[in-house]
């Protein structure tokens, strides 16, 4: 657990109290004049600075990450099933009664609570109300980046006001525009009064990312966007941005870590120099992170006999292990004969890691007195004429029966059913959180420096002018050096660019984003093959459907095409 948000977290369960999360409420000031006392203020934006905890911490992250390439949700003889929604998510073929993209209205109350926020501070016309103006932003960006068309929420809606969701393309302007606007108003302080919280290199960031996808979100359907067309104005602005975080001095790839892997454990933090922005977690004052539950080994807690797991302790919970890296990004991630990135990933035997300093041990990790050896390729269990076979997935969906074991990516409930496909420990769990209702204590990293650099080298190798002596060749060696991994002789090609996007940013929620800009999002991975029954490939995939429950209560929407 750690200490240095308790103040954060405190100050967000004050004012959650107080709040209301309706979409329809009348536009009144809670307050006659602006609160101008420091407490009133931080009572006010923590609320909006940490709503999304919860979202961040499971839903989201499920959508984004099994949409991709890293994740494939499997199952275990029913367990894990849960009804097809990780199968779902890992075959495109997205469900809008899943949980799993079932989070729309959470993100909408979050720009509701920034507009009750901007309203009580007097207005826009309030320079002080620009942090809330950014989170009202990157709610909105979310919303326009996992859903397409979304409402331009920027006002306090009435109870008889009826919502309607504008085109993906002016959303994006219109967040272009807020954050143009806000920027010269954000803090550029960055220490621990502000992390967690935007600042200017906060905003930037989030330029940088709407400037980078900016033919993605501006084409004229979600189907017409082409990679191979790729065409953007914006990639000097990109370069530009990029430098205004490179050259403040305040962001470093390695300051405050300890190696790669320490960015991503249980005491990360504001000490983290790589960090432009962050959502804080403690798993007892800000609860809501759970990404390793679905990422241990089925059994991992223990040894299966009353000892220690492979974290080094017991860790007090049951695990899930229904997420396995999918063959092909397990290529990715292993393709350097050298990479300090790679001690996150279990490949094969799965070793021992020392409770205390979370460094990875020479002791093989046992289960019931047996090594644990996990498959690159995943293969689902066939209980056909009521024998247990395993098949790696072929054309013929015959060779499965029941259909479920195939639906819902069925590997089988025993040693070898948990072993298809290797796992990652690069949010490690300690046992003082997860006790705590299977939470963790890491801070999720959402922009950083490292990106930074590998987008400026995007922009750049797309047709950018490099600037401040940096090219494409010396960005990318830059992250490579310092996670001690080969070093590039010539330029790297766009396609080095997003592999290597893809083992730096490995499980921060940015994979599903690169595959769809660099045109892989239909590619074939895991279970994800035309010949599976359930797999789509159809480009309206490319944004997972309005729920169901948002439909219902706008009955004026429309479902996205294609659901």
């Amino acid at each position: 657990m750690k200490t240095n948000i308790k103040l954060f977290a405190a100050i967000g369960l004050m004012a959650f109290t107080a709040s209301c999360t309706d979409l329809d409420v009348t536009p009144e000031a809670q307050f006659t004049e602006y609160p101008n006392s420091e407490a009133a203020v931080e009572a006010q934006m923590a609320d909006v600075y940490f709503h999304l905890r919860g979202t961040l911490g499971r839903r989201y992250m499920e959508a984004q990450a099994l949409s991709s390439d890293e994740w494939v949700g499997i199952s275990f003889d029913g367990d894990y099933a849960d009804g097809g929604i990780y199968a779902q998510c890992s075959l495109h073929n997205f469900d809008p009664a899943s949980a799993s993209t079932g989070w729309y209205d959470d993100v909408a109350a979050g720009i509701t609570k920034a507009n009750r926020v901007i309203l009580n501070m007097g207005g826009e016309e309030n320079d002080a109300t620009a942090q809330a103006r950014f989170m009202r932003a990157y709610y909105s960006w979310i919303l326009m980046d996992s859903f397409g068309d979304a409402p331009i929420l920027d006002h306090l809606a009435a109870n008889d006001e009826m919502i309607e969701r504008s085109p993906r393309a002016d959303v994006a302007r219109w967040i272009e525009s807020e954050l143009k606007t806000i920027i010269p108003l954000l803090p550029t302080n960055v220490d621990i009064s502000t992390y967690g919280k935007p600042t200017r290199y906060v905003a930037e960031a989030m330029l940088v990312k709407l400037y980078i996808n900016w033919p993605v979100y501006t084409a004229s359907s979600v189907t017409a966007y082409d990679a191979s067309s790729y065409n953007n104005e914006h990639l000097n602005d990109v370069v530009s941005l990029c430098d205004d975080i490179i050259n403040s001095g305040q962001f470093s790839l390695s300051e405050g870590a300890n190696g790669y892997r320490s960015k991503f454990w249980p005491n990360n933090g504001y000490q983290i120099k790589d960090f432009i922005y962050a959502m804080p977690y403690d798993a007892i004052t800000a609860q809501g992170f759970q990404y390793c539950r679905p990422r241990i080994w089925r059994q991992g807690r223990n040894d299966g006999d009353g000892g220690p797991g492979y974290f080094g302790s017991d860790i007090g919970n049951s695990t899930g292990g229904n997420f396995s890296i999918s063959p092909e990004f397990a290529d990715v991630l292993m393709a350097l004969e050298t990479d300090d990135r790679q001690e996150n990933i279990l490949a094969g035997q799965i070793y021992m890691f020392d409770a205390t300093t979370y460094a990875k041990t020479s002791t093989p990790y046992k289960y019931k007195d047996e090594p644990i050896v996990l498959e690159k390729t995943i293969r689902l269990k066939n209980r056909k004429d009521s024998g247990d076979e395993y098949f790696e997935w072929g054309t013929d969906p015959s060779a499965y029966t029941p259909a479920t074991d195939i639906f819902n990516l069925n590997t089988g409930k025993d040693v070898q059913g948990w072993s298809q496909g290797y796992k990652s420990v690069k949010y490690f769990v300690i046992r003082e959180d997860f006790i705590n209702g299977r939470n963790q204590s890491n801070d999720l990293p959402i922009f950083r420096y490292a990106d930074i650099l590998l987008t400026k080298a995007e922009a750049i190798s797309r047709g950018a002018s490099a600037t401040g002596g940096q090219t494409v060749q010396s960005l990318l060696n830059e992250i490579r050096s310092y996670v001690n991994a080969p070093t590039f002789s010539g330029t790297p090609s766009l396609e080095d660019i997003y592999a290597e996007r893809g083992r730096e940013l490995f499980d921060e929620n940015w994979r599903r984003n690169d595959m769809i800009r660099f045109g892989h999002f239909e590619d074939e991975y895991g279970f994800h093959r035309k010949g599976f029954p359930t797999a789509r490939f159809d480009k309206e995939c490319r944004i997972f459907p309005i729920p169901q429950g948002t439909l219902n209560v706008n009955t004026n929407w429309k479902q996205n095409a294609g659901y």
